[in-house]
């Protein structure tokens, strides 16, 4: 779960440290305090748009960190596949540094990409926020809804159908070759002739390219080579070794204690006559054959042009040869091998219906279970006439993830027919079935954390108590953290926060502080009376938490 979270210089922000606890967190305050600034802190760490317009005025950087607490031998085995090792403590730290030119995001302080970043973090924490309401309008959430659910028996097929696809379309682009008149085939053919000829005449080898750049190295700087080694042959053969040895022989005899001196120079004088003999060896074979230097830098200049034409390296130079010959094979025996690929295509086709065929079907048993779990979390939402369901479509083509396309359908009225939700729903009522679609899903993810922003968009009363008590629901497997400006969801916080704003010497800061029991029954008292606070509203509020106490 989430334990902590640190900002600062971040909007508003100056400073401010978050402790989150386990069930469900709630975050309240006035309008304009800064409480999207606290969720906006945690998408931009998880690798949201960050832009220099959010630092705070007057910092050069802003700097947002999150600690998660992993617990489970699974999470931290999926951790470790993506080559993250929770701390001892079984800590994952996840950080970002927003300045004015770029951003840098790291994971237990290593560097990561935004996209590794998503990946990583996507097995931690989940935010669902207005956008996540307004993608059910899209008919392609609603089938990644429905995959969610029933991920354990779709991933293994959903794995063969993307692998095959891939294959499939490779067919494809490989059957579009052939479709070329004979003049077309008869200049491709001889131009690859030419290319596999040029190839194959040059008699390219492993490592060639390496030693005959060392070579030509040498070769020119030979007169710089000779020039230094004649200068370092003088330096070591001067008197000055031989005489502080001689010197030091002198006086040996009078204390044992110079016998280690008098070795070292010993061993001194031995490894310097070595280092003469092998300069002097080194400088006698040394020879410059102008031939060889012409003969090796052609080499080399016939080197660099093949792999400026077919590859980087020897290796993928060969590796384009074999593909040359494969595709003159191919248009010297044209009409067998489009048949083959006719073949391989027709039985691809085969095997990818199947599959989908295979999706489908497990995709509509499970679509029945799900359904009814959603409208059963949409009457416990105060949907009271609610029908759901959800409509399978065989696209005319399929595609990397099977071919239905689904999109589920509504009636919140009786006696009106289902219609889609892009149709129908309102903003309200999109953030009560997305969440009644998460309660659903809550009990099937491992996802340990889930932020919800602005799921009490145009909801109150009745409706209120219910979201409240579906959050907490929810609560009671995963940790979750809610922003909210009402008061029946705030008052079933297990951990309750303040977001404020103030002025101080001419500068706005917003802060956040946990509440105890009596100061999380003033804030309700706050969300309850307006402008004036009076002693009943103080009981109402106190009221309102005894109950919610109660429902837990």
């Amino acid at each position: 779960m989430l334990l902590e979270l640190h900002v600062k210089n971040l909007a508003l922000i100056e400073k401010a440290d978050v402790e989150f606890g386990e069930g469900l967190n709630i975050l309240t305050g006035e309008t304009g305090a800064g409480k999207s600034i606290i969720i906006g802190s945690v998408t931009m760490a998880l690798g949201g748009k960050a832009s220099r317009e959010s630092i705070r005025h007057g910092a050069d950087y802003a700097y947002v960190e999150l600690v998660f607490s992993v617990s489970g031998e699974d999470k931290a085995k999926a951790l470790k596949e993506l080559e993250v090792e929770p701390a001892e403590d079984g800590t994952v730290i996840v950080s970002r540094k927003i300045m004015a030119s770029r951003s840098v995001s790291r994971i237990n302080d290593e560097t990561v990409t935004t996209a590794r970043l998503r990946q990583i973090t996507g097995l931690l924490l989940d935010i669902h926020g207005q956008h996540e309401h307004q993608s059910l309008l899209y008919k392609s959430k609603h089938l990644e809804i429905l995959d969610a659910y029933v991920k354990a028996s779709t991933q293994p097929v959903k794995q063969k159908i993307a692998k095959e696809y891939q294959s499939y379309r490779a067919l494809i682009k490989r059957l579009e070759e052939f479709d070329m008149d004979s003049e077309s085939r008869i200049r491709e053919a001889d131009f690859l002739r030419f290319e596999i000829q040029e190839i194959e005449e040059a008699g390219l080898k492993e490592g060639e390219e390496e030693e005959l750049t060392s070579v030509y190295r040498r070769f020119s700087h030979s007169q710089k080579i000779a020039a230094s080694l004649g200068d370092a042959y003088n330096a070591v053969e001067g008197e000055w070794l031989s005489r502080a040895l001689r010197e030091v022989e002198q006086v040996v005899e009078f204390d044992h204690a110079l016998d280690g001196i008098r070795d070292q120079l010993y061993d001194a004088d031995s490894i310097l006559e070595d280092a003469k003999r092998e300069i002097s060896s080194y400088m006698g074979s040394m020879e410059f054959d102008e031939e060889t230097f012409r003969q090796t830098e052609e080499r080399l200049d016939l080197i660099h042009n093949l792999q400026a034409k077919y590859g980087a390296t020897i290796s993928k130079i060969n590796q384009k040869l074999e593909e040359k010959r494969k595709r003159l094979d191919e248009l010297e025996d044209y009409d067998y091998h489009r048949e083959q690929t006719k073949k391989e295509l027709e039985q691809c086709r085969n095997h990818l219906e199947g599959f989908c065929a295979q999706l489908s079907g497990i995709r509509k048993k499970a679509s029945r279970d799900l359904i009814k779990k959603i409208r059963d979390g949409l009457v416990d939402l105060n949907f009271l006439d609610v029908e759901f369901d959800m409509e399978f479509k065989r696209l005319e083509q399929f595609g990397a993830s099977g071919w239905d396309e689904v999109q589920f359908i509504i009636s919140t009225n009786p006696g009106q027919p289902m219609r889609p939700l892009k149709d129908v729903a309102s903003g309200g009522e999109l953030s009560r079935i997305m969440l009644a679609i998460k309660t659903v899903l809550a009990d099937s993810d491992d996802i340990p954390t889930l932020i919800f922003d602005e799921i009490d968009t145009g909801i109150s009363g009745r409706t209120a108590q219910k979201v409240s008590e579906k959050l907490s629901y929810i609560a009671g497997s995963h940790q979750v953290i809610c922003i909210t400006h009402l008061p029946q969801i705030a008052a079933m916080a297990d951990a309750h926060f303040e977001i404020s704003k103030s002025a101080i010497n001419g500068s706005t800061l917003t802060t956040i502080r946990l509440l105890d029991r009596q100061a999380s029954v003033e804030e309700l008292a706050r969300l309850l009376g307006g402008a004036e606070i009076t002693d009943t509203v103080r009981k109402n509020a106190a009221e309102m938490k005894d109950l919610a106490d109660r429902t837990k």
